[in-house]
C-alpha cells in the first residue's frame, strides 16, 4: 500500500534574533517535535505561509517592520487554521488581551521558559490536528468515501456503522496519537488494529501483546525487555517488543488487564515517549506507534479504583468502539458464507449451502462471543457436514431454541385433535385473536428483538411496531 500523506506538523518559530531562534529550534526537537523551521526577517513570514504547510506558528511581537503585531491580524485573516502563538518581552496585559482577542492561539513571555514553550506548541499541534480531523471526518461522512477500502478486506462487513468507523480510522491512522479500540470478546479488535497500522504508512513491523494475565514483572520485561543482571538468570541484554515495533505499530490488547504499576510505566511511555528496560537506570526513547484494545468497560474500573484516571483521558483522543455482531445483523448472511467458503477451503471441502431457517435462526441469538462465536459455530457445522444441505443441528445444540422452527406450543385444553384452533384458544378464534396471539409468540420468541419478530411472521417492522402500537 502506498503511504498516505500524514497530518501537517510544521512548526515555524519567527524572531530577529538568531540565538532564540536556536534555542527554541533545539528545545522543541529535542521533546519530540522534528519538523522546526526558523524565520529571522518578518517580511517573507506572508509568503512563506502561502507556500509552506506550517501547523503551528510562534510569532515574536516586536521585530523590525513589520512587527508581529502588524502580522497577526494578516495571518488570523489569511490563514486562520494555524493557531498563531505570541511571544512578548515583558508581560504586557493589554497588548496580550489585545492578540487574544485578534486570534491568537495563546502567549509566551521572554524569556521564554523551556517546558512551557514546549507545552505551549504542543497543545497548538493537538489542537490544529483535532481541528482537521473533524473537518476531515465530516467531509468523508458527507461524501461517503472511503479512499483505501484495501485496508478493510479482511473485515467481512456491508453495516453503515461499520463503514463510519472505518472511514474514521482512515482519518487517524496517519497521526501518530495513540488509539484506543474498545468492544466485546470476538467482535474483531485486531483486525481493526491491523487495518490502522496498514494505513498509518509505517514502515516498521506490527507487533502485538496481549496483556492479560501479565504481572508487572511480566509486563515489563516483555515489552520494554531487560539489562543484563538485571535479575537471576538476565545473563544477557534483551531488546522487548518496543524495540521490535521501532518505527512501526505496537498493539496492546486487553490493557483493562494492567496492575497499577504496569499502568504507570504504559502512561509514562504515551506522554514522553520513553520507557526503562527492566535494571536500567536510563530511559530509552520509542517512537513506535501505540494502539490499544479492551473489553473491559474502563470507566467502571476507574470508580472501582483499580484503573488509572490519567492514564484513560490519556487513552481518549482517538476511541474506536466496535459494535456486537447483534447490533449488525445485517452483516449475518455476509458472514455466513463467508465462513462456509473459508472453512471448506481450509479443511478441504465442498462449500455447502445453508438452509434458508438458517439465517433467522442465528439472528435470534444473541452471540456473546461475536464474530468469532459465529465462526466457531460454522467450523464445527461444516467438520460434521457429509452432503447436501447444511444441517442446523450444531446450530441447534449451542443456540438451544427449536422453538423457531417448531408449530406453536399446544393448549393442554381438552379438545378435539381435529380442532387445532381450539387447542390454542379455546374456541373458533376470530382474525384480530390470531394476529395477536402470532404477534405474541413472534415476540417472545425473539426474546422482544423488533426485527427478528418481524422476519418470523413474514411482514415488515415498520408494521409490526404499529400492530404492537395499535
Amino acid at each position: 500500500m502506498t503511504q498516505m500523506n500524514g497530518l501537517r506538523k510544521q512548526v515555524l518559530l519567527v524572531d530577529d534574533e538568531e540565538r532564540i531562534l536556536t534555542t527554541s529550534r533545539l528545545c522543541l526537537q529535542g521533546s519530540g517535535i522534528d519538523e522546526v523551521r526558523t524565520l529571522s526577517d518578518s517580511s517573507k513570514v506572508l509568503q512563506y505561509l502561502a507556500e509552506e504547510p506550517v501547523a503551528v506558528l510562534v510569532l515574536d511581537l516586536h521585530m523590525p517592520s513589520p512587527s508581529g503585531m502588524e502580522l497577526l491580524p494578516k495571518i488570523i485573516h489569511d490563514h486562520p487554521h494555524i493557531p498563531v502563538i505570541i511571544v512578548t518581552a515583558d508581560d504586557e496585559i493589554e497588548t496580550v488581551v489585545e492578540c487574544v482577542k485578534t486570534g491568537a492561539f495563546d502567549y509566551l513571555v521572554k524569556p521564554v521558559d523551556s517546558r512551557r514553550l514546549v507545552t505551549c506548541v504542543g497543545k497548538a499541534l493537538e489542537m490544529r490536528n483535532l481541528s482537521r480531523e473533524l473537518s476531515d471526518l465530516t467531509q468523508r461522512l458527507l461524501t461517503d468515501r472511503l479512499d483505501h477500502p484495501e485496508a478493510f478486506t479482511a473485515i467481512v462487513t456491508g453495516n453503515k456503522k461499520m463503514r463510519a468507523i472505518f472511514q474514521y480510522i482512515e482519518m487517524v491512522a496517519v497521526t501518530r496519537q495513540p488509539i484506543l479500540i474498545t468492544g466485546e470478546t470476538g467482535a474483531g479488535k485486531e483486525l481493526i488494529a491491523r487495518a490502522i497500522h496498514d494505513l498509518s504508512g509505517c514502515s516498521g513491523e506490527y507487533v502485538a501483546l496481549n496483556a492479560a494475565g501479565l504481572d508487572d514483572n511480566m509486563f515489563s520485561d516483555t515489552l520494554f525487555g531487560h539489562k543484563k543482571g538485571a535479575y537471576t538468570g538476565a545473563d544477557q541484554s534483551r531488546d522487548g517488543l518496543i524495540t521490535r515495533a521501532s518505527g512501526g505499530t505496537l498493539f496492546l490488547d486487553e490493557i483493562g488487564d494492567l496492575n497499577e504499576l504496569s499502568q504507570v510505566k504504559l502512561l509514562r511511555l504515551l506522554q514522553e515517549q520513553e520507557y526503562y528496560p527492566v535494571g536500567s537506570d536510563f530511559a530509552k526513547k520509542s517512537n513506535a506507534r501505540i494502539v490499544m484494545a479492551t473489553n473491559r468497560d474502563l470507566q467502571g474500573l476507574i470508580a472501582a479504583g483499580k484503573f488509572r484516571n490519567d492514564l484513560y483521558y490519556r487513552l481518549c483522543g482517538h476511541r474506536i468502539h466496535l459494535p456486537p455482531l447483534r447490533e449488525r445483523l445485517d452483516d449475518l448472511p455476509l458472514l455466513l458464507d463467508h465462513f462456509l467458503g473459508l472453512v471448506a477451503e481450509r479443511i478441504n471441502k465442498k462449500k455447502p449451502t445453508p438452509p434458508p431457517e438458517l439465517a433467522v435462526l442465528l439472528s435470534l441469538y444473541h452471540f456473546p462471543g461475536n464474530v468469532r462465536e459465529l465462526e466457531a459455530l460454522v467450523f464445527d457445522a461444516v467438520v460434521r457436514h457429509t452432503s447436501g444441505i447444511l444441517s442446523m443441528e450444531s446450530f441447534r445444540a449451542v443456540i438451544g431454541d427449536e422453538r423457531l422452527l417448531a408449530p406453536p406450543p399446544t393448549s393442554t385444553a381438552a379438545v378435539t385433535d381435529d380442532d387445532p384452533l381450539a387447542v390454542i384458544f379455546g374456541h373458533f378464534p376470530t382474525v384480530d385473536e390470531i394476529e395477536e396471539y402470532m404477534i405474541k409468540e413472534a415476540m417472545q420468541l425473539s426474546g422482544g428483538n423488533l426485527g427478528g419478530a418481524s422476519r418470523l411472521l413474514g411482514m415488515g417492522r415498520q408494521t409490526l411496531n404499529k400492530r404492537l402500537k395499535g
